[in-house]
Order: structure tokens, then sequence, then C-alpha cells
């Protein structure tokens, strides 16, 4: 029995039997370093995106409002959200938080004191407190106050600092300074007019508005505007991931537009879950071909033997121990194959980490739980189908 074990270990190793061995271990090499590179970026990729490392607060927030078209022009009523269409904008998956944003029905403006020589006419509007990314403790208003606080957003700043008063030799100001002026604020409507102190409570990088608190824009909204409830042109959400294909193509069905910025990476995450499918899609078709290279390896070997396994099994021979020598041939291979894949996949992890890192983009330097149950996986498709091929050409032939 021995010498016919011997035997087959030459086949296995030599002649045509070799070339048809090493292109099947090539095979299934890079199909499973192929697939598992194809599980690991899917796992870097939702690092990138939901990470508590890697989130950004600001750009959770979306505030969304109607495109204007030529035909909407002269007709603001076209601009107002509908109750069915504000329904449908909250029952949206991607929408984790939903708040309407409040305009104002009367007329503003606001005169900053002293030399600085500027008055403008504004306007106002609110959000719910839990939109807001400036925590002030003055945030509250009363009818019985005459300073209400507002929260600027930081490129008006900007804007006059390096636009208006270099235009008109007016002195900038910081953020600072801003905060310890007191603003005259007038507004007017159809119950005549009133003055307040404006007080600047902070700068928001997420809401590109005037905001006051809520109590006081309903006081004045039913005081001295129309006595008309309006409706809202502009709906603030809060969504895990403003690039979300879904939510840009639901905005683009919709006629509906937001800060495109905040967007600008749906395009790229569509191109990304593009290339890892496609290196996927060619890790399977390269372990099929794998796969049956071997089965057709297996049925060479044991059509080559036949008259041998004949003998054999007439001599005593089980077609069992046949069929486990024959396995125990191949299950080393695949582990060294599955281990090397790992190997050369940790290198490449590591090395994407490291890069990644330099732009404060930050992965696990080293593959993922998926990843080995993924080799796991593999190895375990192999043997089997490796050990249905040993068992039905065994017993064929014996």
């Amino acid at each position: 029995m021995r010498p016919f074990f011997d035997l087959l270990k030459k086949i296995i190793q030599t002649g045509v039997g070799k070339s048809r061995f090493l292109m099947a271990a090539a095979g299934l090499g890079i199909a499973m370093l192929l697939i598992l590179i194809a599980i690991q970026a899917h796992s870097d990729f939702n690092q990138l995106l939901y990470g508590t490392k890697n989130q950004n607060e600001t750009a959770d927030f979306l505030v969304i409002n109607k495109k204007i078209t030529n035909s909407m022009m002269g007709q603001a009523g076209k601009s107002i959200f509908t109750p069915a269409e504000i329904d449908q904008i909250r029952q949206q998956p991607f929408v984790q938080a939903f708040g309407l944003v409040t305009s104002s029905q009367y007329r503003v403006v606001v005169q900053a004191p002293g030399d600085l020589h500027f008055a403008t006419d504004m306007f106002f509007e609110s959000v719910p407190d839990s939109f807001l990314d400036v925590k002030a403790t003055e945030w509250t208003w009363t009818t019985s106050d005459r300073t209400i606080p507002i929260i600027l957003p930081s490129d008006f700043l900007n804007l006059y600092n390096f636009g208006f008063s270099l235009s008109q030799d007016l002195p900038q100001i910081s953020q600072e300074t801003v905060k310890a002026l007191p603003l005259e604020v007038v507004i007017s409507g159809s119950a005549g007019s009133a003055q307040f102190v404006g007080h600047v409570t902070g700068f928001s990088d997420r809401i590109s508005s005037f905001l006051v608190p809520a109590s006081f824009m309903n006081w004045a909204n039913e005081k001295f505007g129309t006595g008309v409830v309006a409706g809202t042109s502009r709906i603030i959400i809060k969504t895990p991931d403003p690039s979300n294909p879904a939510l840009v193509k639901f905005l683009e069905d919709n006629g509906y537009t937001t800060n495109q910025d905040k967007l600008k990476f749906s395009k790229t995450r569509m191109i990304v879950q593009t290339i890892v499918s496609v290196i996927g899609f060619f890790g399977l078709i390269l372990l099929f071909f794998a796969l049956l290279v071997f089965s057709m390896f297996i049925q060479l070997i044991i059509t080559s033997c036949k008259r041998e396994i004949q003998l054999l099994v007439m001599l005593g021979t089980a077609p069992r121990q046949l069929q486990r020598y024959l396995l125990k041939q191949f299950v080393p291979l695949y582990i060294i194959i599955g281990l090397v894949a790992l190997l050369l996949l940790t290198g490449l992890q590591y090395g994407v980490a490291t890069v990644l890192a330099r732009h404060d983009m930050l992965v696990s330097p080293w593959p993922g739980l998926p990843v080995a149950g993924g080799a796991l996986l593999i190895l375990t498709l192999v043997y089997v189908v490796n050990l249905l091929t040993v068992n039905k050409y065994v017993n064929r032939e014996a």
C-alpha cells in the first residue's frame, strides 16, 4: 500500500499533475486575496463613514428647501412644503431627526452701535433647540425681555471682515467683540414697530441663517405678522450619512436642494462601492475556476490510478482510506494559501491605514473579524468541494 501512496504523491508533484496543481493553487490564492480585500475594503469604508473617530457632527445636519425655477418666480407659495411633503420627508429611513425652520413674517432692521456705521435689513429664523450647534445658556426669551439672543452664521462675520469692512474702510471685528456689542434691533409689521437690544450669543457653522429663540419667533409672528399661518419653506434634518445615495436620489427626484458641499462624497461613495463589488465579483469568479481546476486535477489523479485503486480495493483496502490520503495531500496546501493571503492582506491594510492617518482618516491597521471569517468560509468551501469530488471518483473507480 505504501508504494501506491508514493505513486499518488509523485503524480501530484510531477508531470501534467504538477502544472495543473500549481495553477489551481495560484488561482485559489489570488481568488482568496481578492475576496478578502473586498471584505476589508467594505469594513474600512464603514469605519470612515460611521466610525466614532471619523464622525463630523456638522456634516450630519442638512437644511432642505425646494429648487427655485423660472416657473416658480413670483409665486412664493410654490416654495412652501405641503403637509404631505413634510410627512414624506419625515418618514424617510435616512432621517434620524426632523425639524421645521420657522421664518419671520415681519421686517427686521439691525444697526451696530458706535463708529461701525453698519445697518442692514435682516430676517430672523428659528429651529428646534436640538438642531443648534451653539450651546448658549442665554438662549431663552420671555415677553418681558427686551434683549433678543441671536445666533449668527459664521460666514456672515467673514463676509463683513473680508468684504464689506475692507471696501468701506471700516474696522474688522472678532467674534468676541461682536458678542460684546449691543445691537439695535427694530422690528415692524401690522401692529406697528418695537425696538429691542440684540445680543449675539454664538456663531453657527451648521445653519446659514440669523437665528432667534422659537419663543420670540412665535410671539413676534403673532404680534407683528400678517395673522395668516404661513407654511415652511425650509426643513432641517439629521442624517447619519449625508453622502447616502438614497438621500441624494430622493432630493433630486423631488426637486429639493441643500448644501451641495455636504453631498459631494455621494459619487465618491458609489465609485468605491462599485470598485469593491467588482473586486469581490472577480474574486468569486477566480474562486469558481480554482475549485473547477482542483476538481479536474483530482479527477485526473484518480483516473490515472484506476487500475491501482481497483487492485488495492480487491486486496482489502477501504475506499475511505484512499479518500483520506488524497485529502491529506491538499489540506496543508489550503492552510498555507489561507495564511499567505491573510499575511499579504495584513501588510496592505497596515499600509493603507498609515496613508489614511496622514489625512486624518482613521481605520484599523489590522484586518477585522469579517476577514478571518471570510478566509475560514472559503477554505471550508474548498475542502467540502474537494471532499465531494474525491468521494465521487474514488467510489466510482473502486
